[in-house]
């Protein structure tokens, strides 16, 4: 699969970050907080379905902290059907 070069909005990567921070443990019977990984997740995902890449393929790019590669949406739907 093909990947390309993305750059994210700094809003984008503000957002990254702040999923990325712990969250407090405010009340025990609230049950446990979501970690900081399943945030972050969650957060690459949303990202992933408005630029249109799989958030499952993101790799660093040496272009700085808003650049980075994956493989876009279309190619993966396509990959997955010549599978089938």
């Amino acid at each position: 699969m093909e990947r390309v070069e993305y750059e994210m909005t700094q809003e984008d990567f503000d957002r990254l970050l702040n999923a990325c921070k712990p969250v407090p443990m405010i009340a025990l019977q609230c049950g446990t907080p979501r970690s900081p990984q399943e945030n972050a997740n969650d957060a690459w995902q949303e990202l992933g379905s408005r630029m249109g890449f799989d958030h499952m393929t993101v790799q660093p790019s040496g272009g700085g902290d808003r650049f980075f590669s994956a493989v876009p949406n279309d190619q993966v739907i396509h990959e997955t059907e010549a599978k089938l």
